[in-house]
């Protein structure tokens, strides 16, 4: 005789007292004892679908790690820097956080270290360009204070690296500087201030790309002369050559300004003698730099 033949043939009524036991929040031991079933597959079979009560269950020691592991793949650490930080299995992790979202492919080693080389050559310009303004802001302290003779020798050299120069096949004695910089500008015109040549002499033209914002380089150059724009002669405009990849384009390109002294063939001559006597004067100084006090890095 089977056990659902014998004393528990009335499976469906044992069922509803183990049900209302369990409901009643008693434990799987407490109802065995109660309705005095032994069997524990037939327990089983009694309170299937019945959860314990909450009174029933063990703390789960791994509860607080299930947490914290869920907590870091939010984070998007991967299973082995879990495991790592947790000290427990990759398969306990993978049931765990399977449900989370995988985190973003974490660099390479490859990438990581040229991330690094970056950075670190990114420091290494910084501190290079602190540098190198320290050795400027220096340096422009020496010479922001100049003499009339400081600026002499200045504008005598500037004028005969930049100006117009006379030669033997092109006979030009006049006095005509070309240049883009603006600091460069005012030097020689604070030059020509010195040696009195009236500024109702001085004559302007830009000279330009075609391609450039003409008026603006206009206006500009006009305004750092102290001239109305009306008063510059008519701009040269350099031809476009589509072939040419040229880099002096922006907002800063404004070509060059050039300054024209009226009635100036004595001033070039002077200007020349002066120059060959600054080149003697040079080359008749002792050689080797040894000398005291000179100027130098």
């Amino acid at each position: 005789m089977t056990e659902t033949t014998g004393k528990y043939a009335d499976f469906e009524g044992l069922r509803a007292r183990a049900v209302a036991l369990r409901q009643e929040g008693l434990s799987r031991r407490q109802i065995r004892d109660r309705l005095h079933v032994d069997n524990n597959d037939l327990l089983n079979r009694l309170l299937r679908g019945e959860p314990a009560p909450e009174w029933t269950r063990r703390p789960n020691a791994k509860d607080d790690l299930r947490a914290k592991a869920r907590e870091l793949r939010l984070q998007g650490m991967t299973y082995d820097r879990i495991q790592v930080e947790l000290g427990c299995s990759k398969g306990s992790i993978s049931l765990w956080v399977r449900d989370l979202p995988k985190p973003e492919r974490s660099r390479s080693a490859i990438e990581q270290a040229r991330l690094a080389g970056r950075m670190r050559w990114d420091h290494e310009l910084a501190v290079r360009d602190a540098e190198r303004q320290r050795t400027k802001a220096a340096a422009r302290e020496e010479t922001v204070s100049m003499s009339d003779r400081e600026l002499f020798y200045t504008g005598v050299a500037l004028y005969w690296a930049e100006g117009t120069k006379d030669k033997v096949y092109a006979r030009r004695e006049n006095v005509t500087f070309i240049n883009s910089d603006p600091d460069v500008i005012t030097v020689f015109l604070a030059w020509l201030d010195l040696l009195e040549v009236p500024r109702q002499r001085l004559s302007y033209r830009v000279m330009i790309h075609e391609t450039a914002d003409v008026p603006a380089a206009e206006r500009y150059w006009a305004d750092l002369v102290g001239v109305d724009v009306t008063a510059l002669r008519r701009s040269t405009l350099k031809k476009h050559n589509p072939k040419t990849i040229r880099k002096n384009v922006g907002e800063t390109y404004r070509g060059c300004l050039v300054i024209r002294v009226a009635k100036g063939a004595t001033l070039y001559r002077r200007v020349e003698g002066w120059w060959s006597g600054i080149a003697a004067g040079a080359a008749s100084r002792p050689k080797g730099g040894d000398r005291p006090g000179r100027l130098g890095p």
